[in-house]
């Protein structure tokens, strides 16, 4: 059976914090806020696969109260997302994803970006679709507060063989 989900992510831009995005760290005078590395384009990937399979959020499953994951890498994130998804006899099969974003340019990074979210995720990089948009200085992403991503992705899951009691009740 194939499924579909859809992920979206926002974090604010501060001083003193690293920009990563699609485990990347791309020069710039902010980097986002959050109790991981902040990885906004992971974090939307992440939750766009849990909810293929009706799984809640990323939140849920690495919750920011939890001092074990500070500063957890979102690449991680992914890869023990994967496992989520196997224990369900389910597996991503292509990622579509968009970055919106002022500042800094993405497109020097997307290369890098598609190549460590596809290792992370057990894919083939021409499985991994990354873009990359402004909000024409429109809203909080305009205004270089913060910056979004959104992603969707296509899931498989095969359903396990019914044990033999199952198909005699």
């Amino acid at each position: 059976m194939n499924l579909l989900g859809i992920g979206y992510d926002v974090h604010r831009l501060v001083r003193g914090r690293k920009l990563i995005l699609g485990g990347v760290d791309i020069p710039h005078d902010t980097g986002l806020d959050g109790h991981s590395d902040a990885d906004a384009l992971c974090h939307a990937i992440a939750d766009a696969a849990l909810g293929a399979i009706g799984e809640r959020d990323i939140g849920h499953h690495f919750p920011n109260w939890d001092e074990n994951i500070r500063g957890i890498s979102s690449l991680e994130i992914l890869r023990r997302v994967t496992h989520i998804l196997a224990a369900q006899h389910a597996r991503i099969l292509n990622v579509d994803s968009t970055i919106i974003a002022e500042a800094p340019k993405m497109a020097p990074h997307i290369d890098a970006m598609r190549a460590n979210i596809a290792q992370s995720l057990g894919l083939e990089v021409r499985r991994v679709g990354i873009k990359a948009t402004t909000n024409e200085t429109l809203g909080f992403a305009g205004r270089g507060e913060g910056i979004a991503a959104i992603a969707v992705t296509s899931v498989e899951q095969i359903d396990p063989i019914p044990d033999q009691q199952q198909i005699i009740a």
